[in-house]
């Protein structure tokens, strides 16, 4: 819990502005009452997961303070305890954060959630990871994978080979995803069987998606058009999960963001889930949280200065303190709670 030379004490230190030491098994916290009793609550908490078993990642323990932080009553283990799948690797797939815990439940327990967020929070990893598992428990006949073919800020020209060859690579991050959790051999047999189907966006026109487990990713770079279209495909015994960063979009100047307008459509639908994540979500290297917080700054900067310029459908980034009231954080449409490397 320590972590080699005390790093994680430290680090949990900086962040609660108190000071935190060690000796032997005892821990020391000495600052502001209020944030020694945090401090404390967080420490002892740690150590029963670490008594039952459950490890929590020394990167893990500023989102679990967090978490704390947020809710007085909760306790980590309903975070940390919960695996959601153990990939192909033998490792376990779980939430590390209160906002994926609520995610993971809000896609357990909705048709339709929304995840919205900065990249690195978690949002295709988790997403596929349920699906997975949905697939192995035999709740869903089939995986289908889809993401709007959309150039992020380049122009790549003509790409050779038959149209499997040419969309392949804005696929690649899905096969990717997909890979980490199953083997290779077997998720490939998935694959030609039919059983997982990874496509683009508007290849989904005209169909009926039956008994599938569906994910649209990086949903802020489809049009309005698109994100209509493949909300309608839901059909019978299916589900269905659209992730995207709307301070990542590619679309052409005046076209509208499908995931921002969604947003604002649907919200209060009984049945949809919409799930919120912040900067300090982030969790892949360190320097992603810090690269979030700088962009969002320099967006929040300019959207400030061009307050009295026209909408363009694109949502305004948030820092860890403005999660909208009707989520609370990652609050569903219908009352209940949902929430959350995507």
């Amino acid at each position: 819990m320590a972590g080699p030379r005390n790093a994680n004490l430290k680090s949990l230190g900086q962040h609660l502005g108190i000071e935190i030491g060690s000796r032997g098994t005892t821990v020391h916290l000495a600052g502001e009452p209020s944030k020694v009793a945090l401090g404390e609550r967080l420490v002892r908490q740690l150590g029963d997961l670490a008594s039952e078993g459950i490890e929590v990642e020394g990167r893990d323990h500023v989102r679990a303070l967090q978490a704390l932080r947020d809710d007085g009553n909760l306790h980590l283990r309903e975070i940390f305890s919960e695996v959601v799948l153990v990939n192909a690797r033998h490792r376990p797939i779980k939430a590390r954060g209160l906002a994926q815990r609520r995610y993971v439940h809000a896609m357990q327990t909705h048709d339709l959630v929304f995840s919205i967020g900065p990249a690195g929070t978690g949002k295709t990893y988790l997403a596929m990871a349920v699906a997975v598992k949905e697939l192995i428990d035999r709740r869903v006949m089939r995986i289908i994978l889809t993401r709007p073919a959309v150039e992020a800020g380049e122009k790549l020209g003509f790409l050779p080979g038959d149209l499997a060859e040419k969309v392949n690579p804005y696929l690649r991050p899905l096969y990717d995803a997909l890979h980490d959790m199953i083997d290779l051999d077997k998720a490939d047999g998935l694959l030609k069987r039919g059983l997982i189907e990874v496509a683009p966006l508007a290849f989904m026109r005209g169909r009926t998606l039956n008994s599938s487990f569906v994910i649209l990713d990086e949903a802020q770079n489809a049009t309005s058009e698109q994100m209509r279209m493949f909300l309608t495909r839901l059909g019978w015994d299916s589900r269905a999960v659209v992730t995207g960063d709307v301070t990542q979009v590619d679309l052409p100047p005046g076209a509208r963001c499908g995931l921002a307008e969604a947003r604002e459509l649907l919200a209060g639908i009984e049945g949809i889930g919409f799930c919120e994540f912040t900067d300090i979500d982030v969790v892949r290297h360190p320097l992603v949280q810090r690269i979030v917080v700088a962009y969002e700054r320099r967006d929040a900067e300019l959207a400030k200065s061009r307050s009295g310029s026209p909408h363009r459908g694109r949502l305004e980034p948030r820092t860890a303190g403005e999660r909208h009231a009707s989520d609370a954080g990652a609050t569903s449409s219908d009352g209940e709670g949902a929430g959350g490397t995507g």
